[in-house]
């Protein structure tokens, strides 16, 4: 069974720290692109970080550039998005994806539950 499944997620203060894992099942990670997206209450999806399964480049959205930063193990066949000096209007639903793209555009095959993350001021 193909299954992707989000963790790590949590309330946190602003300034704080935490790391989102996404571990995949039923296929191999690395044969695809990886995908971040979040989504807040009342807003659209948000592709904020992936990597391309084809050139190995990073994207970050400006909102999270410099803050987040997305990583694997293959060993583990997980993909991470470390957070940092997190805001408030980082709160948002975060769900990861394997996909096929990973710089101006991703298209998801598989998709995670989402993991909340919230953020207090």
């Amino acid at each position: 069974e193909v299954q992707l499944v989000e963790s790590g997620g949590g309330l946190v203060q602003a300034g704080g720290s935490l790391r989102l894992s996404c571990a995949a099942s039923g296929f191999t990670f690395d044969d695809y692109a990886a995908g971040w997206f979040r989504q807040a209450p009342g807003k659209e999806r948000e592709r904020i970080s992936c990597t391309s399964n084809s050139d190995g480049s990073t994207y970050y959205a400006d909102s999270v550039k410099g803050r987040f930063t997305i990583s694997s193990d293959d060993a583990k066949n997980t993909v991470y998005l470390q957070m940092n000096s997190l805001k408030p209007e980082d709160t948002a639903v975060y769900y990861c994806a394997a996909g096929t793209g990973g710089g101006s555009w991703f298209l998801g095959d598989y998709w995670g539950q989402g993991t909340q993350v919230t953020v207090s001021s």
